[in-house]
């Protein structure tokens, strides 16, 4: 079982991983073509400030100080908690989809609404201006991923984790 529980947290790592790193491939992609055009020092300011605003507000605070210390709480009790169903869903149960608290499970959903109206969102912004927002979206996304790594080395090696996994209480 010990195996299971070592495959599921792999999985649910690699997952949540792949989803990150796709979606920095995808939107640097954009921010690419924003700057094949070249930029005015208006446009290199604003890129510079929403690259410094990003950082700190989704990389810092969304993924260093919630998000990856969460998930790799979430990782380790996959870990810790072998049970195949969980570990064949593995990323879906580190990110807090299931197997979660009612509120982990409206914070992580309302997260992804969030998100997913403000891709629909920035979709309708022109270049250079969607590129320049993308840009800043990957210095968010590169930091995030750092800090994903870093918190998920931190939940595994050491013998305790100080972020609790959200994760039902079982039935007494």
């Amino acid at each position: 079982m010990r195996f299971i529980g070592q495959i599921g947290a792999a999985w649910g790592a690699v997952g949540v991983f792949a989803i990150l790193l796709f979606a920095m491939y995808r939107l640097s992609q954009r921010a690419v073509a924003a700057y094949d055009g070249g930029l005015s020092p208006g446009q290199w300011f604003v890129t510079a400030v929403l690259c410094v605003a990003m950082a700190y507000s989704e990389g810092y605070r969304g993924f260093q100080l919630s998000f990856s210390p969460s998930t790799a709480a979430r990782i380790r009790y996959l870990r810790d908690r072998p049970d195949t169903v969980r570990s064949l869903l593995a990323p879906l149960v580190a990110v807090g989809y299931l197997h979660a608290t009612r509120k982990k499970k409206i914070r992580s959903y309302s997260l992804s609404l969030g998100i997913v109206v403000l891709v629909v969102l920035v979709q309708r912004v022109s270049q250079p201006w969607r590129g320049i927002i993308d840009a800043s979206v990957v210095v968010g996304l590169g930091w995030g991923v750092l800090s994903l790594g870093a918190s998920i080395a931190r939940a595994l090696s050491q013998a305790t984790c100080d972020t609790p996994p959200e994760v039902p209480l079982p039935p007494s």
